[in-house]
């Protein structure tokens, strides 16, 4: 997949969405421009200057990738919000490019401003900002995470009971291999691989390639919420069904018995909501927040949503050791112990 921020609308979407690192990035940039409410605005002869482009560049990516530029928050001023724009910096001896009798002025937020600086691909200046800002994205998810993006995944407060209750169904998936399969012990292995290919298109040496696990590191640690929980329905649904079915014939199952039970589940409709969704959680979140890309869920990647940094980056956000230390959580999980 191309990531270059002049490419890739996922790519910019991922430091657009991201509101510490735009908090961040405001702060270090230190670009200008004028402030009209709480907002820090940018004028099309401001971004023309900043960037290093004269004003037909900047009409000309307003044209190509305006609705775009819209979303980031490029607006047109008119009425009362002009009116106070003009009276606070048109006169004799504060004079923006505003032209005091101009009907409306099309402004750029600070985002807008960072989304046109990615987009521009004939300017030096736009080029060395866009280098800043993925050296600052970098550093903020580092930071917020504690220099754990390998595990980014276990500050999400729904990690721990997803975890508990896979690991409760993965025992339950064990038990049935080992009751209701006719395999030696590597079945294990290779029914695990079988359930992860189902699940997220890679067997386990794939995924520790893709996130650079060493050897000792549990996949499933590094795993989030949403794909733990398809693990889990499939692990369940087909312990049920291996049981039923060494029961009706009577005997153990062969392998491909099995895999024909694997298949059915990989095609259930009730199944597929669940693995659709821990796809592209998946291959969006490992790009956006550890760099890793998933070749064989790369047309599953969308733009990390806001509420994703908020949920593994955000204040409320705890470390597994602050989770397992809070008595609220604590107590959820002994009653999942107990059902």
């Amino acid at each position: 997949m191309n990531t270059d921020l002049t490419e890739s609308p996922v790519a910019r979407n991922n430091v657009l969405n991201n509101p510490y690192a735009l908090s961040k990035l405001e702060d270090n940039l230190a670009l200008g421009g004028i402030a009209l409410e709480n907002e820090t605005l940018f004028t099309k002869d401001q971004v023309s200057e900043i960037l290093a482009i004269d004003e037909r560049t900047v009409d000309r990516y307003l044209s190509s990738h305006g609705d775009e530029l819209k979303v980031s928050g490029y607006r047109i001023l008119k009425g009362q919000a002009l009116k106070s724009l003009k009276k606070m910096y048109v006169g004799d001896t504060n004079v923006v490019d505003i032209n005091p009798k101009s009907p409306s002025l099309g402004v750029f937020t600070f985002r807008a401003l960072l989304n046109i600086a990615m987009l521009v691909t004939e300017s030096d200046r736009a080029k060395a900002i866009r280098s800043r800002m993925l050296d600052i994205v970098i550093d903020v998810i580092a930071e917020k995470s504690g220099g754990k993006t390998k595990y980014i995944n276990q500050r999400d407060q729904d990690y721990l009971p997803a975890a508990y209750q896979e690991d409760s169904y993965r025992k339950q998936f064990t038990d049935a291999l080992r009751d209701y399969l006719q395999m030696g012990n590597h079945k294990y292995a290779v029914y695990t691989d079988k359930i992860y290919k189902a699940v997220f298109l890679e067997n386990a040496i794939e995924y520790k390639k893709v996130l650079k696990l060493a050897d000792k590191e549990k996949t499933r640690d590094t795993m989030y919420a949403e794909v733990l929980k398809a693990i889990a329905s499939f692990e369940h649904g087909l312990a049920v069904q291996m049981q039923s079915e060494s029961e009706k014939l009577g005997r153990k199952l062969s392998p491909r018995e099995l895999d024909d039970i694997l298949h059915d589940a990989e095609q259930n409709p009730f199944l597929k909501p669940a693995i659709e969704d821990a796809r592209i959680r998946m291959a969006s979140r490992d790009l956006g927040f550890r760099d890793a890309l998933h070749e064989k869920l790369e047309h599953y990647i969308q733009s990390v949503p806001a509420g994703d940094f908020e949920r593994f980056l955000g204040e409320k956000t705890k470390s597994l050791e602050g989770q397992l230390s809070d008595e609220k959580t604590m107590a959820m999980l002994k009653r999942l112990k107990d059902r």
